[in-house]
Order: C-alpha cells, then sequence, then structure tokens
C-alpha cells in the first residue's frame, strides 16, 4: 500500500461523486489515515457519514477558506488530531457564481473574478503556507486543475483564468517549499460526470465531443484521476514536483 503509515487532508469534500471523495477513498485503501473536510455546516453529516464509511481511519472537519481566521482554526485542529504532523494534503476546492458561468468571458463582474480567484486559486497558497510547517518529514500537495487553465471550453468562463493562476501557484509553491522537500503537484482531469460538473452549460456535449477524439476514445472517471493523485501523494513520485500532470485519456494532446 502506497501511504501505509502516512496521514492526510482531503480538503473540499462535497458528496460520493466528487473528486475529492474519490481521491480520499483511494487515499485510504493505500493505508492512509485521514482528514477530509467541507465547506458549510449543510455538507457536514454527509461528509461525517463519508468518512465514517471510508476503509481506514477517517474524520470530517470543517474548512472555511473564505476567511484567515476559519482556515488557522481548521489547521489547528488538523494537527491537533494528527499530533502535529501531516504527510500530504489534496486541494479540491473550487468555486465561481453560476451567474459566471453564462454568456460571454467578457461580461465577468469584478466580483465574480474576485470570488473565483480567491476560492479557486489562492485558497491552495493560503491553505499550503498552513499546512506544510506540519510536514516536518517531508510531504506532497496535489490540486485539481482542468483544461480550461490551458485552452478556451466554452462557458468555462471565469473558472480558464482561475485554474490558470491555480497551474501557476503550484510551479510557484513547488519553488517556496522544495527546500523543505515538500512537493506541489497538480492534476488537470478531463471532464467528469459530477454534481459540480452540472453547473456548466453544454456539459453533456463537452463529453461526447471528449469521448469521441481522446486517443483512448472514452470518458475518464474519477477513480482514475484518484489513482494518479495517490502516486505524486506517495514516495513513488518523490522526484516529481511543479508539474501538471493530464488525466484525460489524452484528449489535451489532440488538435481536432
Amino acid at each position: 500500500m502506497l501511504l501505509e503509515g502516512k496521514s492526510g487532508v482531503v480538503f473540499g469534500v462535497a458528496n460520493k461523486r466528487s473528486i475529492a471523495y474519490a481521491c480520499a477513498k483511494a487515499a485510504s485503501a493505500h493505508g492512509a489515515r485521514l482528514i477530509l473536510t467541507y465547506q458549510g455546516e449543510r455538507l457536514a453529516r454527509g461528509v461525517a457519514e463519508l468518512a465514517d464509511g471510508l476503509p481506514g481511519e477517517a474524520i470530517a472537519l470543517p474548512c472555511d477558506v473564505n476567511t484567515d481566521e476559519a482556515m488557522d482554526e481548521s489547521v489547528a485542529a488538523i494537527s491537533e488530531h494528527f499530533g502535529g504532523k501531516v504527510d500530504f494534503a489534496v486541494h479540491s476546492i473550487a468555486f465561481a457564481n453560476r451567474e459566471e458561468l453564462v454568456g460571454r468571458f467578457s461580461d465577468t463582474s469584478r466580483e465574480g473574478w474576485t470570488t473565483a480567484q480567491l476560492i479557486s486559486a489562492w485558497s491552495l497558497a493560503g491553505l499550503a503556507k498552513r499546512i506544510t510547517p506540519l510536514m516536518t518529514d517531508g510531504g506532497s500537495i496535489v490540486t485539481m486543475s482542468y483544461m480550461g487553465a490551458e485552452k478556451v471550453v466554452p462557458h468555462y468562463n471565469v473558472m480558464g483564468p482561475a485554474k490558470a493562476a491555480l497551474e501557476a501557484s503550484v510551479r510557484y509553491l513547488a519553488h517556496d517549499f522544495g527546500p523543505s522537500n515538500v512537493r506541489v503537484n497538480a492534476v488537470s482531469a478531463g471532464p467528469v460526470r459530477t454534481l459540480a460538473a452540472q453547473g456548466i452549460s453544454g456539459f453533456s456535449t463537452m463529453l461526447d465531443i471528449c469521448a469521441a477524439r481522446a486517443p483512448l476514445r472514452r470518458n475518464i472517471e474519477t477513480s482514475e484521476v484518484a489513482d494518479v493523485t495517490v502516486f505524486l501523494l506517495s514516495d513513488m513520485s518523490r522526484a516529481i514536483t511543479g508539474a501538471t500532470i493530464h488525466v484525460d485519456n489524452g484528449f489535451s494532446i489532440t488538435a481536432l
């Protein structure tokens, strides 16, 4: 088991169909002790049930990235639970106001831009700054991106620049924390059926296009993203940092 004896946090679990939960499930199956975090009390019971259902030891805790104080409290609780030492973290936090995901990107509001950037990109840096002091023996941080960071995806709009900022942040954080033997990487997943993805107009068409044009001629599953994430969290990837790895059946290499 790749994560036997390791302790980690999966930030941003929402429901059983989310990529975050798939990552938690895979990490737990590989022997990790886990904390699953959620945003808002309305998710508390559901995420706690997901944590209870994992094969290994896991609990659920709140984490609100909208304020520094809330992030401080969350990381303090994480530190207390794990005795001051964490080996890895998965960042799967992203949000944009629904109205920003329709129409033209040029109509993005100032508030919508700020919200998407703060929650989807800056939260990685904010959490990394707080969690890395607990990675006393080195560690690994993995975040979730999407090809909209590199290419125009209709209706992805403000989330495209947010994911681009996220991927740039991965490189700068890898540089910051490399001397402490903490690695930072991103997984750029192809379109996958999650509840969050259903909020993107034309998502079903995106799935059809990817299945038709990807070299492997199919869409991905959340478990495939989770497997690559576990690899990046484990010592098997000890020489990889600052990278964005595509898990999309090869769709990102195609021109037509």
